[in-house]
């Protein structure tokens, strides 16, 4: 027995196999404040349905945003304070679809494409199935994927692309019955683009802290004063300009 062997006592030993564990699998415990914000994604996702049965679509739409900024801040808070878990991941993933899956497809469908019958539900099932795909098809590729494009239209954009047209509309006048040819074909299109093997950028290599010249701030303050001004008709334009650069980045890479 070496010196070292001595000084090494029980419970070090101990200590170091559960180091160990912890780099392999998540934490199996249930942390409180991550948690606490996938719970307000989940609400803000609950509470836009209830709103939607109400007839108040453009709260229905709102809370949608909201569920994103929720559902956007619980990963990185778990990150930060160290509280990554397989029930975070799980709750999350649940949380995600009821707000970016189930919660889109009912409002667009009491909104807009009730009047159409069979074709109507039928093009809200069909986004409501893709959402539950691409959350499914994401659990299984974390750590496969590449960090900086996601494989498929993410559910939250696929959600924002549907929940900024019915705001936008809603803020113009436009009823939604005068839509549904088009949302009829937006909303199944939304869901095959969520189980397309189309690329978009994740921006997750996106470097926040380092300095960058005083026009890009400026920029950044004129974005922010448009959003407050059209908040409506700016998200909507920028999910749906982020949906369709997917497809349009495969057409000039053929074209090249």
């Amino acid at each position: 027995m070496s010196i070292d062997d001595i000084k090494k006592s029980p419970v070090d030993e101990i200590e170091d196999i559960d180091v160990g564990d912890d780099k392999k699998q998540p934490h199996k415990g249930v942390y409180l404040l991550p948690n606490l914000f996938t719970t307000a994604a989940l609400f803000s996702g609950f509470y836009s349905i209830i709103a939607a049965m109400n007839g108040n679509y453009s709260h229905a739409a709102v809370a949608i945003f909201i569920s994103m900024i929720f559902d956007g801040l619980d990963g990185r808070v778990a990150r930060l304070t160290h509280t990554q878990s397989a029930f975070g991941a799980e709750y999350d993933s649940l949380a995600d679809m009821v707000s970016f899956g189930i919660a889109p497809a009912l409002i667009v469908f009491t909104w807009s494409l009730a009047p159409l019958g069979k074709i109507g539900w039928i093009a809200a099932f069909i986004y409501a199935v893709g959402a539950a795909l691409r959350l499914a098809r994401f659990n299984t590729m974390i750590g496969v994927e590449e960090k900086r494009y996601f494989t498929g239209l993410p559910s939250p954009a696929a959600a924002a692309i549907v929940a900024g047209v019915i705001w936008a509309a809603n803020d113009n006048g436009i009823s939604g019955e005068s839509m549904a040819t088009l949302m009829a074909l937006l909303v199944p299109i939304t869901g095959l683009l969520m189980v397309s093997n189309v690329k978009y950028r994740s921006f997750k290599d996106l470097d926040l802290k380092g300095r960058v010249p005083f026009v890009v701030l400026l920029i950044a303050v004129l974005i922010l004063v448009f959003v407050a001004l059209q908040p409506a008709f700016v998200l909507m334009s920028v999910f749906c300009l982020y949906g369709v650069w997917g497809p349009l980045g495969i057409v000039f890479k053929r074209l090249r």
